[in-house]
């Protein structure tokens, strides 16, 4: 007896089996679209493109984070911008750079042609959030170029009070030669600073004259201003310094055989005639503080006792009575900080300063 095979049972095989490579195909499809998607988000797209920047500044490179497109940035643009057209570049340096780690992207969003990419991470320590809005640059073959539409570079407004020298994150910066006025920047200019954002910085003062403890900025907003206010302090060996100078002058003050010394800050009257030279020395010298004076510094009004010899004759009867009498007084005084870096001290009475 013959066997006769239909056609029915292998159509049927034959849908199935396509049916199954449909659906691999689908899933290969699938799987290849969301592998595109994931290569596409972790090296392409905009989050891409804004982490790389993060990377280059968490490596200390900031010479190549300045060539990231929309980085770098004309002085018309940050007048523009109302940062600053006489900003300096001084801390766009690898030296000033704080550790900058951590960097997570939190949200990408679109918004017509550009794109708002906020990151979180820290910076030196200390946690932040920025924003930057990117879009797109062009094509590189298959795959787009991106750039910052808003610069992430921002400044750092530094009133620095009673220093010229100061440090930032350990870079070492002097006022006059990064201040768009020179030697001629006055102690009170605020001096702006261009700066990567996201960054901590920390500005210190650590100097012959004056020091300061650390003062530290987050800068996490681009193209923003932020003021810093540093007043230093006078240090122990500048005080003793001005100690010394005050007592030259009141020593020599005391070498002026008259009742008046000339530009000193005591003296005697008397209503009759002296009979010898008067013999000035100082009995108790001050004890002198410095204190902070706007951009300088003073020597704030301090006691001191000074002591006279002299012999008085009398107008109405001849006689010659010797006076050994304490005349007190009190001195104060201006410093001024001059280009070179050395103080002008200039000691006087309350009322009137004179050369010392």
């Amino acid at each position: 007896m013959q066997t006769v095979e239909t056609k029915a049972p292998r159509r049927a095989r034959l849908a199935a089996d396509l049916a199954m490579l449909a659906v691999i195909g689908l899933v290969l499809v699938a799987a290849l679209a969301a592998g595109g998607a994931t290569l596409y988000s972790q090296f392409y797209g905009p989050s891409a493109f804004v982490v790389r920047y993060l990377d280059l500044l968490s490596e200390g490179r900031a010479a190549d984070a300045l060539r990231v497109p929309g980085v770098a940035i004309d002085r018309e643009t940050l007048e523009t911008a109302g940062v600053g057209a006489t900003a300096s570049e001084a801390l766009l340096r690898h030296a000033a750079l704080a550790p900058l780690s951590d960097v997570e992207v939190v949200s990408e969003k679109p918004d017509g042609d550009k794109t708002a990419v906020t990151v979180s991470y820290s910076a030196g320590g200390h946690k932040g959030v920025t924003t930057f809005t990117v879009e797109q640059d062009g094509w590189a073959g298959v795959t787009p170029n991106w750039r910052f539409t808003t610069s992430p570079l921002a400044v750092v407004d530094l009133t620095l009070l009673g220093a010229d020298q100061f440090a930032v994150n350990g870079f070492e910066v002097d006022r006059r030669q990064v201040s768009f006025a020179g030697v001629d920047a006055a102690p009170l200019d605020p001096l702006p600073l261009l700066v990567f954002t996201p960054g901590l910085y920390s500005v210190t003062v650590d100097t012959a004259i004056a020091d300061s403890e650390g003062v530290g900025v987050l800068a996490d907003t681009p193209l923003a201003t932020t003021p810093v206010d540093v007043q230093t302090t006078p240090t122990d060996e500048f005080v003793e310094v001005v100690q010394q100078r005050v007592e030259e002058f009141l020593t020599q003050c005391t070498s002026q055989q008259v009742l008046q010394p000339t530009a000193c800050p005591f003296g005697l009257e008397v209503s009759n005639r002296i009979a010898s030279l008067p013999e000035w020395s100082i009995a108790t010298q001050p004890h002198v503080t410095v204190v902070p004076d706007a951009g300088h510094w003073k020597i704030p009004p301090t006691d001191a006792v000074a002591h006279v010899e002299v012999e008085i004759q009398s107008l109405f009867d001849g006689s010659i009575e010797d006076v050994s009498e304490d005349v007190a007084f009190q001195v104060n005084g201006s410093i001024t900080i001059l280009p070179d870096g050395s103080a002008s001290i200039r000691v006087g009475s309350p009322d009137e300063d004179s050369a010392g």
